[in-house]
């Protein structure tokens, strides 16, 4: 009998990406199961938990702190138990929000964290609840796949309708693909090291700025036509990270094959079909 995986949030750009690479997987919406509700009952037949299921509108976060709570912490908490008494492991994906972002050099499992918005101090207590209860804890950060909403969708979407698009340069991370990140969890489902908080990224670093000129330059084209900008030009409700690279040295000691370097990750999403191919793409007159 094969081992069943299941993930809760499965119809999201993480979740269809565990779904895709192995048949084990049995992605779950959030109307098939609800984090914030479940019970053991609702894992029967597992033999794994990668919950992918998150509350991630981060600037809605700020004025919806307790909706967030409920599927950033009160979930994650509600499925560490269950799989505790189980006797399965819980694999919950966290995020760069839960530091401060003032480091600089790539942050460690270990070191201090410090959210500055309510995202991050879901996703931290999220966290809490799920080392407490036995459970692992992956960190990533600037995800981005075929499925769904995401940075470099739209990036596309703005080449195509603007002569020129601004972009943050101040605020520097990891661009992550799902599929790289979905690869690299169902590894740690089968290795389950003794290490539980752990990071997972797209090798390297960059800029929001310089991710967006390597989008214009997938699509053909001129990244000059990206221009680069401060986060004090483009106010939000919640704070940003300015730093918020991820070491991947744990992750990397644990045994586990580091992701793809990010540049070299977003020309196989493009070849993947990260953004649907188009004619005529190129610098507008």
């Amino acid at each position: 009998m094969s081992a069943l995986i299941l993930v809760p949030g499965g119809r999201g750009q993480l979740g269809q990406d565990l779904a895709a690479l192995s048949s084990d997987v049995r992605a779950l919406s959030s109307a098939e199961l609800d984090v914030t509700k479940v019970t053991a009952d609702d894992l029967a037949g597992a033999s794994a938990v990668i919950n992918s299921a998150a509350y991630t509108a981060v600037d809605a976060a700020e004025t919806d702190e307790d909706r967030a709570f409920a599927v950033n912490a009160v979930g994650p908490g509600l499925l560490a138990e269950a799989c505790a008494s189980l006797g399965i492991p819980l694999i919950q994906v966290s995020t760069d929000y839960v530091f401060a972002g003032d480091g600089t050099r790539p942050y460690e499992p270990s070191d201090p964290v410090g959210p500055k918005s309510a995202y991050g101090r879901t996703k931290l207590e999220g966290e809490r609840r799920v080392l407490e209860a036995g459970g692992y804890v992956v960190r990533t950060s600037w995800v981005y796949g075929v499925h769904g909403s995401n940075f470099v969708k739209t990036m596309a979407a703005l080449e195509s309708s603007r002569p020129s698009v601004s972009v943050v340069d101040d605020q520097r991370g990891a661009p992550t693909w799902s599929h790289d990140l979905a690869a690299g969890l169902l590894e740690l489902a089968s290795v389950l090291p003794s290490q539980r908080l752990l990071h997972a990224t797209g090798g390297g670093e960059t800029t929001w700025f310089r991710f967006a000129q390597a989008i214009f330059e997938e699509l053909g084209a001129d990244p000059a036509r990206v221009k680069p900008c401060t986060t004090a030009d483009f106010p939000r409700p919640a704070p940003r990270p300015a730093y918020s690279v991820l070491s991947g040295a744990a992750w990397a000691a644990a045994g586990l094959r580091p992701l793809p370097h990010w540049r070299s990750a977003l020309s196989e999403a493009f070849k993947a079909g990260v953004v649907a191919p188009r004619a005529g793409a190129g610098p507008l007159e």
